[in-house]
């Protein structure tokens, strides 16, 4: 058996390291997308730039081949949800990398109110709680089809498929407290009316707990 073959890059690096411009956008799109380094952008990237340079390819049609890999190339991206029912390739031309961060798995968990940060939806997906389409997927940067988008969930065997579970962040919880509040106002104005019946009999609330204490 010879030497394994040696993987090449998938994805293209920046021209230059040290660009301020970049660099800020990119810290901007790690807090906001919750990636865990900047390789994750750079392959976004490049996947953006070469549904570009595709597009680019199939503007001159040469033969049927050509149009048919064309309309390959459309349908795909409509099945990522990229493009809608009624477009050409300049659409295409006209996708930016946000387009693209919106339809990682992580994002939708969030947009999906399955977590409270996109953080924590990065923990659910790589500790294997989400399921897309009754399928465990464990990369946050999966591309979620359109037709899955309405079946992303919680693990049947996962703890935060229970919706009482305290992590989830559910909206009707944030309303909670103060449906509590009334009956705690109600147990206050019932005690403040114990001590004043109390008072009225010559007692007090106080004494009655020392003397309770002596004579045990």
């Amino acid at each position: 058996m010879g030497d394994p073959k040696k993987q090449r890059k998938k994805y293209q690096t920046p021209s230059h390291p040290w660009q301020k411009q970049r660099i800020e956008e990119e810290a901007v799109l790690t807090r906001e997308y919750g990636f865990k380094n900047k390789k994750e952008i750079w392959k976004l990237n490049s996947l953006l730039r070469n549904f570009h340079k595709q597009a680019k390819k199939y503007v001159k049609i040469k033969s049927k081949q050509d149009e048919k890999e064309r309309d390959q190339f459309l349908k795909r991206l409509q099945r990522l949800g990229l493009l809608g029912s009624d477009t050409s390739l300049d659409s295409v031309l006209g996708l930016e990398l946000k387009d693209i961060l919106e339809r990682r798995l992580q994002t939708l968990v969030l947009r999906k109110n399955l977590a409270r940060t996109i953080s924590q939806a990065r923990q659910f997906i790589v500790h294997e709680h989400i399921t897309v389409d009754n399928k465990k997927i464990n990369s946050p940067n999966y591309m979620v089809l359109k037709e899955e988008e309405g079946k992303i969930t919680f693990a049947v065997n996962s703890n935060f498929a229970d919706p009482d579970h305290p992590e989830l962040y559910v909206e009707i919880k944030s309303k909670k407290p103060a449906a509590h509040a009334a009956p705690a106002a109600k147990q206050g104005e019932d005690m403040n009316e114990d001590v004043e019946a109390a008072k009225s009999a010559g007692k007090s609330t106080v004494g009655k707990e020392k003397v309770e204490v002596k004579e045990e």
